[in-house]
């Protein structure tokens, strides 16, 4: 199974925000032992660093990240998706982007706490939460 963890749930293990740290932790854990395959977009990457580095600094931003890339995967953005996404029904551009990556690479699911977000994705949405229950 292949999911893409929208941004909102990376930044939740980077900044450990409550109460969403737990259910994104336990997700994060399935993947560090081969139960999902993972990935995020190259794009959530700058915005992990951005959003991160002003709270937790630049060494521990870089840190985090590399370790993060260890156990997930980086989707490629290229013109196909920029201008897939640039016409999308999706109404946020960045939310356009993961769920247009998703679907070019055949993902079947897109992990966020904003699901309302990704409502005329093509790729079905879930929270982590909704997830975790499907995988008992």
């Amino acid at each position: 199974m292949k999911v893409v963890l929208d941004t909102n749930i990376i930044l939740d293990i980077a900044l450990k925000r409550t109460p969403f740290y737990n259910e994104s932790a336990k997700l994060i854990s399935l993947i560090g032992v081969g139960k999902i395959n993972a990935f995020i977009t190259a794009t959530t990457i700058t915005d992990i660093y951005y959003v991160s580095r002003k709270s937790q600094g630049h060494a521990t931003t870089i840190s985090f990240i590399t370790s993060l890339l260890k156990i997930i995967n980086v989707l490629s953005i290229d013109s196909k998706i920029i201008l897939k996404s640039l016409k999308s029904d999706i109404k946020d551009f960045e939310d356009a982007i993961q769920a247009n990556a998703a679907s070019f690479n055949q993902i079947d699911y897109l992990i966020t706490r904003n699901k309302k977000d990704f409502i005329k994705s093509d790729i079905k949405a879930l929270t982590p939460k909704e997830f975790l229950k499907e995988q008992e």
